[in-house]
């Protein structure tokens, strides 16, 4: 995937806001608002469009944008834009919503990181809250979905804002009114086929007729739901704090919670799996099928298994199929200048690179860092108040077994370990508190992966 740049360049730098625009109303409007305000803020506007190729009209639309931006930069405007066209197409049976979205978002991170932009301003307003809010609930969505779309959040080291989530259609059309501008005209918005379509059809018209408060009602779900969500994450952090190892999970501590302690500490522990955590099916069958310390396996995917094994739940990689090679990989020199999966030559995984609070490396020693297997002599620190042991020894300790220790160690550049598959960062390489830190994860995958 690459960035099309479609208007006269600026260097990246400091001081740089994206705006995504589809062409449509609500984001052509965004941007000639970010372009008004930015002067007095000193920042510099960057219009990111994304072409899908779903629809033959998009090519007139990423038209009519170069136009427009053309002529607002002619009228002294300081701006950019940029259009990346998405490659490929959904997969057999993905929901072509769902496809474009993820490869949406992607693309528009990549256009951001590469003008210098840290903030990526969205379009969405009080009425696609008020869809969203209704469309979890109808997929039985607990608080986290309910939550809905945030003012700010912040995703793959960028922040993502919505400044016009509590404006309603009224006020961003009294906006637009005096501007004569022309907008795209999106029709899959309303085609029955999708579910985002047929609730703008016929539901929200019904509600609005029926409850004239609906959307602002919607909304306050939403906003209720975020704050119930944020205390939520801080419970499962502070349980989580005592009841993980080297990234397993102690069964033990865990059973002590509460059921619905249990339930929300899992849902957290078990978030990393996907950008969407775990189904609720497999939630619901491990509080049910956690109840002693057995041997006990749960598929994840082609790549990956859940396994409890003596009183610790782990994510393992699904077995390697039967004469797979045992040739060791070669060292691999990488480099790691965001948070970001990556992957590692002749290594049958992704490694997770994340930001944190605590347990995690200066990102600084990222720059260069050296993968490699195990050689023999390798020490590790799990605490700082520990001791520094053997690789093995500190395997066997916390009970990790042999499938969970598969993948590289990461070195610095000065020949320090800083990572080990299955028991995390080394505490000798923690940063101190409250510093810019980031954590590792290996996350293996089934050798016919490659």
């Amino acid at each position: 995937m690459t960035a099309q740049q479609t208007s006269a360049a600026n260097p990246p730098g400091a001081g740089v806001v994206a705006v995504a625009v589809s062409g449509g109303r609500d984001s052509v409007a965004l941007l000639h608002a970010t372009l008004r305000s930015a002067p007095a803020l000193g920042l510099r506007v960057v219009a990111l469009h994304v072409h899908h190729g779903l629809m033959a009209a998009a090519d007139g639309w990423l038209a009519d944008l170069e136009v427009l931006c053309a002529r607002w930069s002619d009228a002294g405007a300081d701006l950019r834009l940029l259009c990346t066209r998405l490659p490929g197409a959904p997969g057999a049976g993905e929901s072509v919503e769902a496809w474009a979205r993820r490869e949406r978002y992607a693309a528009l991170g990549e256009m951001a990181r590469s003008c210098g932009a840290s903030l990526v301003l969205l379009g969405h307003h009080r009425r696609d809250q008020a869809e969203t809010v209704l469309l979890q609930a109808l997929r039985g969505a607990g608080a986290a979905g309910l939550a809905a779309m945030a003012h700010l959040a912040e995703r793959d080291g960028l922040h993502w804002g919505r400044p016009w989530l509590a404006q309603g259609d009224a006020a961003i059309d009294a906006y637009v009114a005096p501007l004569g501008l022309r907008f795209a005209a999106d029709a899959s918005n309303a085609d029955p086929r999708f579910a985002r379509g047929r609730l703008r059809l016929h539901v929200m018209p019904a509600l609005r007729a029926a409850f004239a408060d609906a959307e602002h009602a919607l909304a306050d779900v939403a906003r209720h739901a975020q704050e119930a969500r944020a205390v939520l994450a801080e419970v499962a952090q502070e349980d989580l704090r005592r009841m993980v190892v080297g990234g397993q999970l102690a069964l033990g501590p865990w059973r002590a919670l509460s059921a619905p302690r249990r339930a929300n500490a899992l849902r957290a522990w078990l978030a990393p799996l996907g950008p969407r955590g775990a189904a609720d099916a497999l939630v619901q069958r491990l509080l049910h099928e956690l109840a002693d310390d057995a041997t006990r396996r749960w598929p994840l995917d082609d790549a990956r298994v859940l396994r409890a094994w003596r009183g610790r739940l782990a994510v393992v990689a699904a077995a390697a199929p039967s004469g797979a090679s045992a040739q060791p990989p070669q060292p691999a020199v990488l480099c790691l200048p965001r948070c970001a999966d990556y992957g590692v030559d002749g290594w049958s995984g992704r490694l997770e690179v994340f930001a944190c609070e605590r347990a995690g490396v200066d990102p600084t020693r990222l720059a260069r860092v050296l993968a490699r297997p195990r050689s023999g002599g390798e020490r590790f620190q799990l605490h700082p108040a520990g001791l520094a042991r053997s690789l093995k020894k500190q395997y066997q300790a916390i009970g990790i077994a042999q499938e969970g220790r598969a993948g590289p160690l990461l070195f610095d550049a000065a020949g320090a370990l800083l990572f080990a598959p299955g028991l995390g960062v080394d505490a000798r390489a923690w940063a101190p508190e409250g510093a810019p830190q980031w954590g590792l994860r290996w996350q293996a995958c089934a050798a016919s992966e490659g």
